[in-house]
């Protein structure tokens, strides 16, 4: 009878956790504790306020093909397939038009900021590991750090000629520890060189791949470690976290 008190006292607080839980995530602002669903809501949101256009070419894009499609069913007296059809490609191409937007606006909100690289980083799949801002400078020199199948990259980002420096003494840190895997440096920004911020990402996923998920995870552990051994960077690491909404910003 005890047994049984404390199984039915367990599963009370059980579902009181479950329910605390829920509400916490229901009322919270971390994007990381939202569902996909409310994600691409606060994304529509954020990127409606600095997009006015947005609303248009969304309707355009859901509209168009589904009036196209009806046209074809007609002709061909299946209005109800086409019809449905036309639906599916209009939600999609809505969709593409969305992503495409709030990709734009986000790059065109964060650029030029300090970290802002990051906003980059966060787009790459989950094959990439990235660590932003792995050491900077109080001039806002600022180095991250992304590891995946493309290899080990120290992206910077400042001033052209203190980044040199800075860059090749992180990479010399860093191939310390990589035991064979090739370090490469890249500067992003809008000087000669430099790649800009909302090319970063393209530049990344076009690199050839090199490391295997295993040779990944490998290196990744003692880049754990170099990591401990280091001071924190003097700036705040990042303008934004948009993890919450890298999905929608992917195309996905």
């Amino acid at each position: 009878m005890a047994k049984s008190e404390r199984a039915k006292a367990l599963e009370a607080k059980q579902k009181a956790e479950a329910k605390a839980l829920k509400e916490r995530k229901k009322n919270s602002t971390n994007p990381e504790d939202w569902g996909r669903w409310r994600q691409m809501v606060e994304t529509y949101k954020v990127t409606a306020q600095h997009d006015k256009a947005l609303p248009w070419l969304m309707l355009g894009g859901l509209i168009l093909p589904i009036i196209i499609f009806l046209i074809i069913g007609f002709l061909l007296n299946q209005p109800i397939i086409w019809g449905v059809l036309g639906l599916s490609v209009g939600f999609l191409v809505a969709m593409l038009a969305f992503a495409w937007r709030a990709r734009r606006a986000v790059y065109a909100r964060f650029d030029g900021q300090a970290g802002s690289a990051e906003v980059a980083l966060q787009m790459l799949d989950k094959k990439w590991i990235s660590t932003p801002v792995v050491t900077a400078t109080r001039n806002f020199d600022v180095v991250h750090r992304t590891l995946g199948p493309g290899g080990l990259l120290l992206i910077g980002e400042g001033d052209p000629g203190r980044l040199k420096p800075l860059l090749e003494s992180e990479r010399k840190k860093h191939s310390q520890v990589a035991f064979g895997v090739d370090v490469k440096v890249l500067q992003m920004g809008k000087k000669e060189g430099q790649i800009p911020l909302d090319q970063l990402t393209k530049h990344i996923k076009k690199l050839p791949k090199t490391l295997t998920p295993a040779k990944i995870q490998e290196v990744n552990q003692r880049l754990r470690a170099l990591d401990a051994m280091r001071p924190k960077a003097p700036i705040p690491k990042g303008p934004i976290n948009v993890k919450g909404a890298r999905s929608a910003m992917r195309g996905r």
